[in-house]
């Protein structure tokens, strides 16, 4: 096995989650660069006992499918994290690093819970490539044999999420022509109506639901120019909505907004996704999106999971031991109780 500084429990002793979590931490895995957390995994599960598949997605990265026999429910979370990396870092009450809670934290609470429950019909998926367009979790939908259940992971702070929102990228380039700055007026800057194209796409009217509430948009990256003393022939912004619904309206008004020079794109991403609630379980709304939407061939797909999104994708992201461990008691009990249906 691949050597890392924290070593997880010996083949013959059940998962700790705290040690599993420290040597997935120890490996960097942005997206499209997963394939030595993947190696190490798949080579941590085969050692003990687990069948594991490997399905190719793209050159050097595969998920990991393992079983032990025909299974009914799957426990599913993605091994990419975003960029920069976070180094690892603990002290007694946290795990601190890139992909604490986001999600090796809770890969880690999924094996070690399927270690406790030592149910056959208890199978283990995880995907590449969540944190960028979901390529791993729409891959696995071909793999087979699948169950009657599916749990995807995500940092919840352990509550059942019943919806979650959708996302849509834009993106925005302008094109101007260039001129001494000292001459405007035989220029025509790029920045100047990508700005105005700005302004009115922000005070374009956006759908609002009401278990979600409303979309929002954040303008996430501007880029533009050749220089100060020249008047800008280019210009580009991205954009990121998290929708809500269906987004052809949304589309139009954005469209219509940005006005002539500035051409648009729409790459759509992740739609929304609902999940069931069950009695005596605690439930939320989130505006992240996740692989949830991508895992309907599974059968009925929850979603639970220890940590925060509010410190996910932040240099300070982390999960407390303690949380850490109760994710994997509640997993068992979501486990238990939809087995027992």
């Amino acid at each position: 096995m691949i050597p890392f500084p924290y070593h997880p429990a010996g083949d013959d002793l059940p998962t700790d989650p705290i040690e599993l979590t420290r040597a997935l931490l120890a490996i960097p895995s942005p997206s499209r660069h997963e394939g030595p957390a993947v190696d190490f995994l798949a080579q941590y599960l085969d050692a003990r006992g687990w069948n594991v598949v490997r399905q190719p997605v793209s050159a050097g990265r595969d998920n990991i499918y393992a079983r032990r026999g025909q299974p009914e429910l799957v426990f599913s979370t993605h091994l990419d994290t975003v960029p920069p990396d976070v180094a690892f870092r603990e002290d007694e009450t946290f795990i601190f690093g890139r992909g604490a809670c986001d999600a090796k934290g809770i890969a880690a609470a999924m094996v070690a819970a399927a270690d406790e429950l030592d149910d056959p019909r208890i199978a283990l998926l995880f995907v590449v490539g969540e944190e960028d367009g979901s390529d791993g979790a729409r891959a696995a939908a071909t793999l087979a044999p699948k169950g009657r259940f599916l749990i995807n992971g995500e940092p919840t702070d352990n509550l059942l999420v019943t919806a979650q929102k959708g996302t849509l990228k834009v993106v925005l380039d302008s094109s101007g022509r260039a001129a001494h700055s000292g001459y405007p007026e035989l220029g025509d800057s790029a920045i100047e109506r990508l700005l105005d194209a700005l302004q009115r796409i922000r005070a374009v009217k956006l759908p609002v639901d009401p278990v979600l509430g409303p979309s929002t948009l954040n303008i996430g990256l501007i880029e533009g120019g050749a220089a100060p003393n020249v008047i800008a022939p280019s210009a580009r912004a991205v954009l990121y909505l998290r929708v809500v619904g269906a987004t052809a309206d949304t589309e139009r008004e954005i469209l219509a907004a940005a006005g002539d020079g500035t051409r648009v794109t729409f790459i759509m991403g992740i739609p929304p996704a609902t999940a069931p609630t069950l009695p005596g379980w605690a439930s939320t709304t989130v505006a992240f999106a996740s692989d949830l939407a991508y895992h309907g061939a599974w059968g009925t797909c929850y979603q639970l999971g220890p940590g925060s999104i509010h410190v996910a994708h932040t240099d300070q992201e982390r999960i407390s031991k303690a949380e850490l461990h109760q994710g994997v008691a509640m997993y068992v009990r979501l486990a238990r109780e939809l087995l027992s249906a």
